[in-house]
């Protein structure tokens, strides 16, 4: 049973760093197609990085730059690196997979495995 669990969410000021991982059960997370995702009170769930099994990645415009996804084979998890936070970046981060190729990586009916969620915020 595919399993997904994010850590590493908290609170930061405007201008730091978290590093958030996802750590992946049930399935080799290299085979699968990746993301990760956020979600504001209000807002609908957008797409923040995404990997696919070659290793390329992709990044919404409002993160690119700072935020760098990868992927820990040994630890069979996800990554995402925050760097530069910023109060607009606050929100709950979710990590998916799907083992097909998206149909639109950024969207999220595109992934069939989602974990719980992570909880960061930025204060100024």
């Amino acid at each position: 049973q595919e399993q997904l669990v994010e850590s590493g969410g908290g609170s930061v000021q405007a201008g730091g760093s978290l590093r958030l991982s996802c750590a992946a059960s049930g399935f080799v997370a290299s085979r699968y197609y990746l993301g990760w995702f956020r979600q504001a009170p209000g807002a609908e769930r957008e797409g923040v990085a995404t990997i696919d099994r070659a290793g390329s990645t992709s990044y919404a415009d409002s993160v690119k730059g700072r935020f760098t996804i990868s992927r820990d084979n040994a630890k069979n998890a996800l990554v995402l690196q925050m760097n530069t936070l910023k109060p607009d970046d606050t929100a709950m981060y979710y990590c998916a997979a799907h083992q097909w190729m998206p149909t639109k990586r950024f969207k999220t009916d595109s992934y069939k495995y989602w974990g719980q969620g992570t909880q960061v915020t930025v204060s100024s």
